[in-house]
């Protein structure tokens, strides 16, 4: 088996930004193996949060790559972290497979079927509340948007956000940025303005202070869950995960996360990185079992991948076997 890995920067819309700052691009890794006439594809965003660059993903996948042989090969590739590197390997030898045996990849995963139509929520960035209150009007049809904010003046953000989009569910995404003080004060005042979902309000070890909170929101894990491992850090927690590809190391994980986060009676969000529609496509396959789909990232970006079949307009994500996943 044969690896090729590159490197490619696909622009973002706009910019992007949220509690840890802002970014033009979204950087993603690519790797393509090559076996026997077939290639099976995959990509992976390192994230710097995760202590991953692209330089070290890069050097994990080349590594990871070495000795890869036979049906045995997914299993192989487990033995390595979790993280964006395991994941692009992961989900490129899921699309080899599927092509090896001429079945798509939701069949090989014993799924009841192939992805179907879903739309996503919309995101809003950190920005002045006018900004956002701005963005968000150009979303007013969105179903469900997402709201960044960094723990300065998020409550009037919030508020221009339900403002600019009335109608639209509204999920407070902090990334880390709040303190317990801003979470118990602010908290109670999030229904009124449209939140439904509070994400990830707090750093991911400063979480014991949600057991001294009322909930008036559900409270969904993201950098405090990353895959198996993280499920004694949340149960009781937090009312809902969000797995995202890039963290639990590939589509293999994410599918016995699904399983496990149901049996413990979570409810699940499927995430991403703001990346290309080949890094979404895996991640579609778990969409249909999840309350909230955040697979926005390729709507982010200025253009897409060639066969990509996501409208951006309306934030319908549909399936392209052309991309990855076909038989």
């Amino acid at each position: 088996m044969r690896a090729l890995v590159r490197v490619e920067s696909w622009p973002i819309r706009g910019g992007f930004r949220i509690a840890r700052g802002a970014r033009a691009a979204a950087d993603v890794v690519v790797v393509e193996l090559h076996d026997q006439g077939c290639v099976g594809r995959a990509e992976c965003v390192p994230y710097t949060r995760y202590g991953e660059s692209i330089e070290s993903v890069r050097s994990q996948i080349e590594a990871g790559c070495r000795g890869l042989k036979g049906a045995n090969a997914r299993a192989q590739a487990l033995s390595m972290p979790a993280g964006a590197a395991r994941n692009a390997i992961d989900c490129a030898l899921w699309d080899l497979e599927a092509k090896r045996a001429g079945k798509p990849a939701w069949e090989l995963a014993g799924l009841r079927g192939p992805s179907p139509d879903v739309h996503t929520m919309r995101t809003v960035s950190v920005d002045t509340a006018e900004k956002m209150k701005a963005a968000a009007h150009a979303l007013a049809d969105a179903r469900t948007i997402k709201v960044k904010v960094d723990g300065g003046a998020d409550l009037d953000r919030i508020a221009a956000v339900h403002e600019g989009a009335p109608k639209a569910e509204l999920v407070v995404d902090a990334n880390e940025a709040w303190s317990a003080d801003q979470l118990v004060a602010w908290l109670p005042l999030l229904p009124k303005l449209g939140v439904t979902v509070l994400e990830q309000p707090l750093p991911a070890d400063e979480d014991a202070a949600l057991d001294r909170v009322q909930r008036a929101v559900l409270i969904c894990a993201d950098e405090t869950f990353h895959d198996r491992l993280s499920f004694s850090s949340v149960e009781g927690r937090y009312d809902m995960v969000n797995i995202k590809l890039d963290k639990t190391g590939g589509l293999t994980e994410a599918l016995y996360c699904v399983g496990e986060a149901r049996r413990l009676g979570l409810q699940l969000m499927i995430g991403c990185m703001v990346s290309t529609s080949l890094a979404i496509e895996p991640a579609l396959l778990l969409a249909s079992d999840a309350e909230y789909v955040d697979l926005d990232g390729p709507l982010l970006l200025k253009t897409d991948r060639a066969d990509a079949r996501h409208e951006r307009e309306s934030g319908l994500l549909r399936s392209s076997s052309a991309v990855w996943g076909a038989a």
